[in-house]
């Protein structure tokens, strides 16, 4: 099969067009963010960075020995009231970051050894961070790209980066949207999870990794197993191995701990327990997914 040809210049052209009444997310918030007007996510054209630099704590397939070259950008289209990194994505944390200096960050990632460029949280600067890539690109940028998103995406903004994200690495927060609006502020979040993990599995497939068990492409899936079946992991599980893949890699995580807000709700005002994580993997297993987990 021929290798899709990638008109970056214009699909760059095309992302940019979405700021200037932007709908880049599925809020659709209408602000020109060119002109420095914010919606939902309070920032306008200008990237707002946090911190980069080689990440251990990613899924082993990312990290390999010389970790995840992460970049963690500031602020969120969600709102997810016990956010662990709430510093950066609610409080707004960072410094801004010019295109020129973001590529300089990817970069020196490359040369540092990382095994691939890990944008976190990109969905609000989806656009930025393409433009980005078209420079770094040419001037050398060669490892996979990992879009590392609360799952919370537009599909128009995701075929934009068909044939130039490697590694999609989405959260599948709930499978329910009243808990989703409770605790994330987020409309009609089990479509959309549903729309964008169908997009991005259509152009990247199932994970590959190479002889050293390093991912070089496709689709992994985190889902936070959250208190009292709040995340639905019945409902996620079915989704996942019925209309994307049995063979997609799953990280059914198990670190929840309450924290920012979520101190303040009694339903997630808790750790999990080790029965909640464990029917969650049971879930997933019985609907014949085998990637990703495990007790």
């Amino acid at each position: 099969m021929a290798k899709k040809v990638i008109d970056l210049e214009a699909s760059v052209k095309e992302a940019y067009r979405l700021l200037d009444a932007c709908c880049v997310c599925p809020r659709k918030c209408g602000v020109n963010r060119l002109k420095g007007e914010k919606g939902h996510c309070q920032v306008g054209e200008e990237l707002v960075t946090s911190s980069f630099g080689p990440h251990f704590g990613e899924e082993p397939e990312l990290v390999g020995r010389n970790g995840s070259g992460t970049i963690f950008l500031t602020s969120c289209n969600l709102n997810c009231l016990f956010c662990q990194n709430y510093d950066i994505s609610q409080l707004r944390h960072g410094v801004l970051t010019s295109i020129d200096r973001f590529v300089e960050q990817m970069l020196a990632l490359q040369k540092r050894g990382c095994h691939n460029i890990n944008f976190v949280s990109p969905t609000h600067f989806a656009p930025q961070i393409l433009k980005a890539i078209w420079i770094a690109k040419e001037k050398g940028l060669n490892l996979p790209l990992v879009y590392n998103s609360g799952g919370y995406d537009s599909v128009e903004m995701l075929k934009l980066f068909d044939g130039i994200i490697d590694i999609y690495m989405p959260d599948a927060k709930y499978g329910d949207g009243d808990p989703a609006m409770r605790f994330s502020n987020a409309p009609n979040y089990p479509t959309i999870i549903k729309e964008a993990l169908k997009e991005m599995h259509r152009q990247v497939g199932d994970m590959v990794v190479d002889g050293e068990g390093i991912a070089q492409k496709g689709l992994i899936i985190r889902h936070l197993v959250l208190p009292n079946d709040l995340s639905g992991s019945r409902e996620i599980m079915h989704f996942i191995a019925t209309e994307i893949s049995k063979d997609s890699y799953v990280n059914i995580m198990d670190q929840y701990r309450p924290c920012y807000k979520g101190i303040t709700h009694p339903e997630v005002n808790r750790c999990i327990t080790m029965d909640e994580y464990r029917r969650a993997i049971e879930l997933a297993r019985k609907e014949g997914l085998h990637r990703g987990f495990g007790e």
